[in-house]
């Protein structure tokens, strides 16, 4: 949850600016796969030794968001395999139906990590330090990532990053000046 959801977002969020058709796919493929079929099958396989090991009793944030999360990542993937058309009626509203459900997953599957991770320590007296160091950390790598992509094509067009500002020895009239003044927007 805390790993798997968060690649698929940013996944999907790359293939927006791909026009090649064929990176398109795998990145496509890289979303379903990590978010519909392995965090199904993960999350199932959590609930599963959770049932057959740990005492349910549902006395714990931990246990109770795991409940909803399962829920949720299961129909997610329904929302995902019943994807319609671009173009057709209904795909505004499942765009909208999928995207807050796939934040929301990612959302609470992190609070989840931490949650499970207090509900280890207590039952264990083991130390979590180091895990929460360790998972704090991916997420704040996970999150620069998910920003960045929304200011790479701006930092890109600027000339920041692998296009340095070259001083050109064009000659410029007045009125081209002008013109060119009137249609920048910076």
């Amino acid at each position: 949850m805390g790993f798997l959801m968060p690649v698929g977002v940013i996944a999907i969020r790359m293939s927006h600016r791909e026009a090649c058709g064929r990176r398109l796919k795998i990145l496509f493929y890289v979303h379903s796969i990590s978010q519909q079929m392995l965090s199904v099958l993960l999350s199932t396989a959590g609930a599963v030794m959770s049932i057959k090991n740990f005492n349910n009793s549902f006395d714990n944030h931990h246990q109770r968001i795991g409940v909803g999360l399962y829920g949720m990542v299961w129909l997610q993937a329904l929302i995902g395999f019943l994807r319609p058309r671009r173009g057709s009626k209904g795909r505004g509203l499942w765009f909208f139906v999928h995207w807050i459900t796939g934040t929301a997953v990612s959302l609470l599957g992190i609070v989840n990590v931490y949650t499970g991770l207090q509900a280890y320590h207590q039952k264990t007296s083991r130390r979590i330090h180091i895990w929460t160091i360790v998972f704090t950390t991916e997420v704040s790598f996970i999150i620069f990532f998910y920003l960045f992509q929304d200011k790479w094509d701006y930092i890109h067009k600027q000339g920041v990053i692998l296009e340095p500002l070259r001083p050109t020895h064009q000659v410029i009239s007045p009125g081209e000046k002008q013109k060119g003044s009137t249609t920048e927007s910076c």
